[in-house]
């Protein structure tokens, strides 16, 4: 099943996310290889794609797990959670409709 997780930063997390981020997307890489990624990517903080210094405030994966506790296990071995740059994380059962 399909599973958002939605993470929330960390005020001014930029430089933990600077830090932790190659971990953080080999392992959505390998989600990716094994074809379970459906998107995947942060919330800049202001409006903009690029928000530049003032950053994101957090973060959408769409994954394949074989359960919510997977994901919640994925979720909790994650960089950025473990790095400190996510201060809450929330994980839902999520149904595609479209495209």
């Amino acid at each position: 099943m399909l599973y958002a997780i939605i993470a929330e930063d960390v005020a001014d997390s930029l430089a933990k996310r600077l830090e932790h981020r190659p971990p953080h997307l080999a392992r959505l890489q390998a989600l990716q290889a094994e074809g379970r990624l459906m998107l995947a990517g942060p919330f800049p903080a202001i409006d903009s794609v690029d928000p530049g210094s003032v950053g994101f405030s957090g973060s959408l994966i769409v994954a394949e797990f074989a359960s919510l506790e997977a994901a919640q296990e994925w979720a909790k071995a994650d960089p950025f959670m473990l790095g400190g740059v996510y201060k809450q994380v929330t994980i839902k059962p999520f149904r595609k409709t479209l495209p």
